[in-house]
């Protein structure tokens, strides 16, 4: 290695500040030598590997804000047009199912529509009013359905 020679039980260690020996000066340098074993109180509280920031959040707070974010459920069914469904059926003679079938809905849809839990759909509305010749939408509720009128 050109000339050099390598020192192998020399240890380099990069990055670190070497410590030079403290020379004491004066007699408070003296005293807090003594101090260097003993254990020194501090007044913060140590509180390790637990997430305190997280932990104190008012949690009714965040459930308020919630809630009041929260959007409203769509409307269901009127009772009122459940009636009216199952009455002109009835009339017809038609049982669930047959009036299932004829509108290319299952059973379950119209009990749904009858017993007033479903989400009014538009389509299947009218459907129904169709199949049923009732009308089920806007005001006249129940009434039976007109021909189209002849000028």
């Amino acid at each position: 290695m050109n000339g050099t020679t390598v020192d192998w039980d020399h240890k380099t260690v990069i990055g670190k500040k070497s410590r030079t020996p403290k020379v004491t000066r004066n007699e408070s340098d003296v005293n807090g030598l003594s101090l260097v074993g003993a254990v020194v109180g501090t007044d913060r509280k140590v509180t390790g590997g637990t997430n305190k920031a997280h932990q104190s959040t008012d949690h009714q707070k965040i459930a308020k804000i919630d809630r009041e974010n929260e959007v409203a459920p769509p409307p269901k069914v009127p009772a009122s047009v459940g009636k009216a469904i199952q009455q002109a059926r009835m009339e017809r003679g038609l049982s669930q199912k047959d009036c299932a079938q004829k509108i290319n809905e299952k059973p379950s849809v119209l009990q749904d529509y009858e017993s007033g839990k479903a989400i009014p759909n538009a389509q299947i509305l009218s459907k129904l009013e169709r199949v049923l010749g009732v009308k089920l939408r806007g005001s006249d509720i129940g009434k039976k359905l007109e021909g189209p009128k002849k000028p």
